[in-house]
């Protein structure tokens, strides 16, 4: 009984986690300004290495994810 108190409760706490790793990817994914996709890249990158840290993520997920989002917004300014 108890784990299932416990399961429900990082449920939860996983699903918020998660949910904010989605939204700052995808905040940073529809930006075209070049400015403000440098400015947002270290506050995405933040949020997915505490998610990493919390256990939410995987590391390899968590890498493989910062680079392709880096690798983004270096596109975005070589494009401009």
């Amino acid at each position: 009984m108890k784990s299932l108190r416990k399961d429900a409760k990082r449920r939860l706490r996983n699903r918020a986690v998660m949910s904010q790793v989605r939204s700052m990817k995808k905040k940073l994914r529809t930006t075209t300004d070049v400015e403000e996709a440098t400015a947002l890249l270290p506050r995405v990158v933040s949020v997915i290495d505490k998610a990493t840290k919390k256990g939410v993520l995987k590391k390899r997920t968590a890498d493989r994810n910062k680079s392709r989002l880096t690798k983004y917004v270096g596109g975005l300014a070589r494009t401009e």
